[in-house]
Order: C-alpha cells, then structure tokens, then sequence
C-alpha cells in the first residue's frame, strides 16, 4: 500500500492550495480518507475525511467552510481543497486510509495507511 501527498507549497494568506493523495495497492472505494495536518511542535491534528460512500465528509471546526474534501475513484486519488488559507493553517499535511471508521474518525490511530505528508507555509 502507497499512499503519496503531494501539492503543498508557499502561499500567502488567503490564497488557495488543492492537495492531493494517489494512492495504490488498495481497493480505493472500499477505505475512507482522512487528512491530517501536524505543525511544528503540535500533534496531529484531524482536518477531515470523505467517508466510503463518497458522498459524507466530516470537517474539523478550524476546516469547515474552508477546506473540501473530494475524490476522483477512476484515480485512486483523495483531494483537499484548501481555500482563504490562513498562517495558521501552516503544517504537514498527511493523507491516511482506513476501512472501518464509524464516529471516530478524528483518532488517527483508526487509519492504517498513512501518505508521508506535503508541506504547507502560508505567510501572512
């Protein structure tokens, strides 16, 4: 199983970001998708997740109304579109993948597959 993020960069305050997480040797459909985010000196911070059924997704209050979370199946691909960034929204960004989730998908260790993470800096 690989999971890869990618799409992270410098942006400024209120500019957009849209990461990406392919990932292989999996059945794509049957996983929920999560992202996680760490900043220097934090834990791991839940961010959001697209459940298997493609179509409910749960956000984290610092996320919601800013970030979407969506996925392309005929790619195997889980994306985070990230909107009006702000500096606070500065960490790694990692994509993880678990089967079974029901109310806890904001505990990290529920996902058994995890990216290696995309750095996002945004600079106010």
């Amino acid at each position: 199983v690989q999971l890869q993020a990618s799409g992270g960069g410098l942006v400024q305050a209120g500019e957009s970001l849209r990461l990406s997480c392919a990932a292989s040797g999996l059945t794509f459909s049957n996983y929920n998708w999560g992202w996680f985010r760490q900043a220097a000196g934090k834990e791991r911070e839940f961010v959001g997740v697209i459940k298997r059924n493609g179509v409910s997704m749960e956000y984290a209050d610092s996320a919601r109304g800013r970030f979407t979370i969506s996925r392309d199946s005929s790619k195997s691909t889980v994306y985070l579109r990230m909107n009006s960034v702000r500096p606070e929204d500065t960490a790694v960004y990692c994509c993880a993948a678990a089967p079974l989730l029901g109310d806890w998908y904001k505990v990290p260790w529920r996902y058994n597959n995890w990216g290696q993470g995309t750095q996002v800096t945004v600079s106010s």
